[in-house]
């Protein structure tokens, strides 16, 4: 029987949907989202249904940023849809979804190296190579703020050829040309003629969509132009009311027949080995005990039964080399002064002619907690040789990966249904929970949810790399930088991430594996954003008995205070105006030198003179051809009011350029909570260990900001043109430097460490 385009393009599925696809992938997949009874399912992103819900499929982890409503949004407005019949439905694990920037972006991560992008002209990435490993290795990671470079492009090429083909059914009907048709507000409309999109869906799947998709002319933004005390939100978020009344579900809230629950601990980091435990007594709802070899596990009928009994059985670990903060502080020490350094960056002569620095100073960084609101959950079912995971994952393939290893079992037998996480924060990028519900399910032989306790979790968080370094610079008399350096010596974290994550190493395995290599990713953001003819950046690989990981904002969140901190050294040394002093130097960035300015005329700058209590601080991040900058103003004193001790950030005040915005709302959401979080960091969040294990055990522990201690915030959006840039991430930026920075000016006292209190000259 000859095949047309039209039998290629459209197909039943099992449940009496109908399903079209526009591209014809390598292998024969089963659609991942198929559509229900009364639903039609436009490719893999979108299905309308008779009463007219879009439903649209969200490749990415829900985490607070809000992406549940960014990519229905995006749908939405090219679809020509009615905002309130818009639903959400997270997508499954698949090829269909690939993260590609981020694969190239990550591609040292990986021990077996895929292609990077190479397109130079910002426009969507059509790498074939990256394009077949990252969907067959369905890398549907949510990380460095990558979501809307990743997916804003094919979710906008789906809603349109879904829309075309809506309008053609409709144009059939009336005899009229499709393209005389319009779509808004869920009605395809012609003149007087109007069909909802519901009514529409069944006949439109039976048309061809045109080849390429009929974008709008203008790319989803919302409007600038707005007075925001008598705004009404465009598109609010579609998953504040679920969490608002309590409704949401997270992994922690999976409840299933049969279901017990287990608490369990880990030895000290990181290659610990269960030496002994005592036999639990005999306790109303205990179930069973679980011991791996560097774990052990309780199993009740509800989780605090199973937490007591682990107490009561008092167990205990071997471990050969624990992690210890003396010991961190002096490889840093050795590596900073007689390591032999890797060069990860240079620009024009590096510093072959900078002979002795006009100044050097050296810089610090402790190890930094996520702060994660919850702890590690897993829920676990293992029937008939079929795997079921009910988890947060940022890197889901990668989760189903480690369980299916572990067991035993192919990957097509592991099914994982992802769960929102409440503030991630790079946490819910390691799985090693998964692994450890899937072994309990297994030897207990019913649906087992794991849950971690405060305090193993951040026994086994794996930190922000401590780092230390050494900036130098150049200077020619009154005038301008000619050189700089930057030494750091530093685990190489990121790489030992990738092995341990993406490559499935131990941790201790991840670290051996990569000692000694030279890490550009953990010096991300060192590279001054400044005119500088000469630059040179060096990594000092150090090996540390700590596993190390992600954190938002990365090495942005130390690299930033560095430079920054340093570059106000510069000027104050040199008798100059801070403010001044950066925007002579920022002729070839004029974005940024606007952002300065905003950001300054907004908070009143009055030249961060002694005892003003103001700090600058300004930060490019990119990613890709993509990147956002951002300056931020921070008023502080040293001292509570009542003259107690501490820190108190009084007023912060950023201005902001992340390109396109495409909800004004989210985006001040996520500089708000960045510029939060980056306070966090700058205060708090230092973990110290001793025999392997952290001294900082709970929340409390972590000086981390509270209601009470959040500043005046403001926030200025820049309007541009450039593609939309994630403001999560960068906004963790800038604060740590803006504070040490008004530090000074309120003090004299110059702060040099993370966190701040951590170490003053």
């Amino acid at each position: 029987m000859p095949i047309s385009r039209r039998r290629l393009l459209a197909g039943t599925v099992a449940g009496g949907g109908l399903a079209v696809a526009w591209t014809l992938l390598p292998r024969r997949y089963a659609h991942p989202v198929p559509p229900g009874e009364g639903e039609v399912a436009f490719g893999v992103w979108l299905k309308i249904a008779r009463d007219g819900v879009v439903t649209v499929a969200v490749p990415q982890l829900e985490m607070g940023q809000g992406i549940t409503t960014l990519l229905p949004q995006i749908a939405a407005m090219e679809l020509g849809a009615d905002w309130r019949q818009v639903a959400v439905e997270p997508a499954p694990v698949s090829g269909a979804w690939p993260n590609l920037p981020l694969a190239a972006h990550w591609s040292p991560l990986r021990e077996t190296l895929v292609p990077a992008l190479t397109d130079e002209t910002g426009a969507w990435p059509d790498d074939w190579l990256l394009r077949r490993w990252a969907e067959s290795n369905r890398f549907m990671v949510t990380a460095e703020g990558t979501a809307l470079a990743a997916y804003e492009r094919p979710c906008r090429e789906a809603a349109a050829a879904a829309r075309a083909m809506l309008a053609m059914a409709a144009a059939e009907r009336w005899d009229v040309a499709w393209e005389q048709c319009q779509a808004a507000e869920g009605f395809i409309v012609h003149g007087r003629r109007r069909a909802s999109f519901g009514e529409l869906a069944e006949e439109a799947a039976h048309f061809d969509p045109p080849d390429p998709p009929p974008l709008r002319p203008a790319p989803p933004a919302e409007p600038a132009d707005f007075a925001e005390e008598q705004r009404v939100l465009a598109f609010p978020r579609l998953d504040l009311p679920a969490k608002v009344d309590g409704s949401a579900q997270f992994a922690g809230d999976v409840r299933l027949p049969g279901m017990v629950h287990a608490a369990i601990r880990h030895g000290p980091l990181d290659a610990a080995e269960l030496s002994s435990f005592t036999q639990p007594p005999r306790r109303a709802g205990l179930v069973g005990v679980v011991n791996g070899r560097r774990w052990l596990a309780a199993v009740a009928t509800d989780w605090w039964t199973a937490e007591r009994a682990l107490d009561a059985m008092a167990p205990r670990f071997r471990l050969a080399s624990p992690a210890s903060s003396a010991r961190i502080e002096e490889a840093l020490e050795a590596g900073l002064l007689r390591g032999e350094a890797q060069r990860v960056f240079t620009r024009g002569a590096g510093d072959e002619a900078m002979g002795q620095p006009t100044l050097a100073l050296r810089y610090e960084a402790m190890p930094a907690a996520h702060g994660t609101i919850e702890t590690a959950s897993c829920t676990a079912r293992l029937l008939e040789g079929r795997l079921e995971l009910w988890i947060a994952a940022q890197a889901p393939e990668q989760a189903r990966a480690a369980a299916a290893g572990a067991l035993g079992l192919s990957l097509a037998d592991v099914v994982l249904y992802p769960m929102p996480a409440g503030g991630s924060f790079d946490r819910r990028l390691e799985h090693e929970h998964a692994v450890e519900a899937a072994l309990i399910a297994r030897e207990m032989a019913r649906p087992v949810q794991l849950t971690w306790s405060r305090w193993q979790e951040h026994l086994r968080l794996r930190p922000r790399p401590p780092v230390a370094a050494v900036l130098s610079a150049k200077l020619v008399r009154g005038g301008p930088i000619t050189a700089f350096r930057a030494r750091v010596a530093a685990p190489p974290a990121a790489l030992e991430f990738g092995r341990r994550v993406l490559g499935n190493r131990t941790a201790w395995g991840a670290i051996e594996a990569v000692a000694g290599q030279g890490d550009p990713l953990v010096l991300a953001g060192l590279v001054p954003p400044y005119a500088i003819p000469d630059v040179a950046i060096d990594h000092v690989p150090v090996s540390l008995d700590l596993p190390s990981g992600r954190l938002r904002g990365n090495a942005h969140g130390y690299s930033c205070f560095m430079v920054e901190s340093f570059i106000d050294e510069l000027a104050r040394r040199q008798s100059f105006e801070p403010l001044s002093y950066r925007m002579a130097m920022l002729g070839g960035d004029p974005r940024l030198a606007r952002c300065l300015q905003r950001a300054a005329r907004r908070a009143q700058w009055g030249g961060g003179v002694t005892g003003s209590g103001q700090g600058l601080a300004c930060h490019r991040m990119e990613l890709g051809q993509r990147s956002g900058r951002i300056a931020l103003v921070a008023n502080a004193r040293a001292g509570a009011e009542e003259g107690g001790s501490g820190v108190e950030a009084l007023r912060l005040v950023a201005a902001v350029d992340i390109g396109r915005v495409v909800n004004r709302d989210i985006a001040l959401q996520q500089i708000e909570g960045g510029l939060l979080y980056g306070l966090g960091l700058a205060l708090g969040s230092g973990l110290e260990y001793e025999r392997g294990m952290p001294l900082q055990g709970s929340l409390a522990s972590l000086n981390l900001p509270g209601l009470a201690d959040t500043p005046e915030i403001a926030i200025e959006l820049i309007d541009s043109d450039a593609g939309p840039f994630d403001p999560g991430e960068l906004a963790v930026a800038p604060v740590a430097p803006a504070l040490a920075n008004a530090l000074h000016s309120a003090t004299g006292l110059r702060h040099r460490r993370l966190p701040l209190l951590s170490g003053a000259t």
